[in-house]
């Protein structure tokens, strides 16, 4: 190995200019040079001194071909691409006495990919007898060899997960579980899962590391109201070593309330929200159930803790939505609000109004249209469509429902403006991403679609997830297709999706619903 000494540091030399300039002979070769500690030459110095006797020239790195990581001892496998810091990193911490030396500079020397070699170029500084500091540049030759890791070891045995996280939604309505899906992919929660697979009515997440999973379950409870169960099996005990290897399973069971279902509150917890009306529509799912009222418009918060010490279901999904047609309509001021029994906070978003509609199949036929409150005042005018519950027809089964006086049940409770179905398809030039393929029914594609268009009509909600553009939609020249008063999602909202044909990110998309190709699957 050849070595290249690039200087000596003459510490302690003369401080006087005279001296400085003066040339002495060398001890060992007899020729002149500058005045240094060691009265040496470099060329006699080479021979005599190496100060990098104690740093291997050649190393081996394990190399996990199925993973593509790198062991970092002692066992700890990191990804790390060919010349990267962190390639680097490793390669210097094989070096054993570097500790003896000052590195100055580290680097690559190129080689061919496919050879199992990579070449370190180092330049360090070392101090010799006399205080003599010496400058050295060497190559260090790695050799890389092939070691399957620990967890491709299990995967290849087929007992790769130790842990198991189940999210389970028990309701009709999907949509809370669809916001979920998207917050997992925004903030990449699912990144050190083994395998994900759809499960009927949600999925399950594969872990090999208990503290992937404990982050994984503490991260769902922070994003959705949900009540986890935990649970272990013994697969094996060692005996000699006390040594035990269990199989831990988590169960995070989803708050079974969406987004514009109707619920029924008992009257101890309507007392705790300000008096709110026995019926209300849930507003939005987030960490916490927001809750309005749609008779005087205020509002309250349901945390997961309150709602799981008493809980309750929807008396009426989506699906149950019937279209009305909007005949007349008076918006109440704030001024006359005050009047209403509630004490918590109104929103302001929102606007109360009197309301006369008549369902849309009845349209000119039933003459005498159904009065009611809503809080759609500002959105709503003469002659738009609107859905809501037909709670005078409706068969409901809830205990809290049967309680109440026929004076307090209103015949129509109005949740949302309606537009037209194909004009917003026809408009959608964006998409979102799956987790993993699952079968999908007509229900199913219903609830997606009601889904997509929250995203629509709440900004807020939007915000929160991405979003990307739709390369097979073309849009529309003038930016706006027919039907200018749809909601829509600008071009700013939206990001490229950034996908390769060769490589499978596990996360397919489809504007029906339907999820595309899956994560590696157990």
């Amino acid at each position: 190995m050849d070595h290249d000494y690039t200087g000596v540091s003459p510490l302690g030399a003369a401080d006087s200019k005279g001296a400085s300039n003066a040339m002495i002979l060398c001890c060992e070769c007899g020729v002149a040079i500058q005045p240094n500690p060691a009265n040496m030459c470099v060329t006699c110095l080479r021979n005599h001194v190496d100060i990098t006797e104690n740093i291997p020239k050649q190393a081996v790195l394990h190399f996990c071909r199925n993973c593509e990581r790198y062991l970092q001892p002692p066992n700890e496998w990191i990804q790390a691409s060919l010349e990267s810091r962190e390639l680097l990193a490793v390669c210097l911490k094989k070096l054993k006495g570097l500790k003896d030396v000052k590195l100055v500079d580290a680097g690559f020397i190129w080689t061919e990919q496919h050879s199992k070699r990579i070449k370190v170029k180092l330049t360090v500084h070392g101090e010799i007898t006399g205080g003599t500091v010496l400058q050295q540049v060497f190559v260090v030759e790695f050799t890389v060899q092939n070691q399957m890791c620990n967890d491709c070891h299990r995967t290849e045995a087929k007992d790769f997960w130790r842990c198991l996280v189940q999210v389970r939604q028990r309701a009709d309505n999907k949509k809370t579980f669809y916001y979920l899906e998207q917050l997992i992919l925004k903030h990449k929660a699912h990144e050190h899962t083994l395998g994900i697979k759809p499960e009927h009515g949600g999925l399950d997440f594969y872990y090999a590391n208990e503290n992937h999973a404990r982050r994984m379950v503490d991260f769902l409870q922070t994003m959705v109201p949900g009540k986890v169960t935990t649970s272990k099996r013994l697969i094996s005990h060692d005996i000699h070593s006390n040594n035990y290897n269990y199989k831990y399973n988590w169960s995070v069971e989803i708050a079974p309330v969406s987004k514009d279902s109707a619920v029924c509150l008992s009257k101890k917890l309507r007392h705790q929200l300000g008096n709110l009306s026995p019926l209300c529509l849930v507003n939005r799912v987030s960490s916490s159930i927001h809750l309005i009222d749609p008779l005087t418009a205020q509002i309250a918060e349901l945390t997961s803790q309150v709602y799981f010490r008493a809980p309750f279901e929807a008396i009426c999904n989506p699906k149950q939505l019937v279209e009305y047609v909007v005949m007349d309509i008076d918006v109440i001021m704030e001024k006359d609000r005050k009047s209403y029994p509630g004490q918590g906070q109104v929103s302001f978003k929102h606007a109360l109004c009197d309301i006369w509609v008549v369902r849309a199949s009845e349209l000119g036929i039933n003459d005498n249209p159904i009065h009611t409150r809503s809080h759609l005042g500002h959105l709503l005018k003469v002659g738009d469509s609107v859905m809501g519950y037909n709670t005078g027809e409706a068969n409901i089964n809830d205990p809290e429902f049967d309680k109440l006086s026929p004076e307090l049940i209103p015949d129509v409770i109005l949740v949302r403006k309606h537009y037209d179905r194909q004009t917003r398809l026809s408009q959608r030039v964006w998409k979102i991403k799956h987790l993993a393929a699952e079968a999908t029914d007509e229900r199913s594609k219903h609830d997606y679609h009601e889904f997509l268009d929250d995203l629509e009509e709440n900004e807020d909600l939007r915000g929160q997830i991405n979003i990307y553009r739709d390369s097979n939609k073309t849009i529309p020249i003038d930016g706006q297709a027919a039907g200018g008063e749809v909601p829509q999602i600008t071009l700013e909202e939206m990001l490229d999706d950034m996908t390769l044909e060769c490589a499978d990110d596990g996360m397919g998309d489809d504007e029906d619903g339907a999820a595309g190709e899956a994560e590696p699957q157990l």
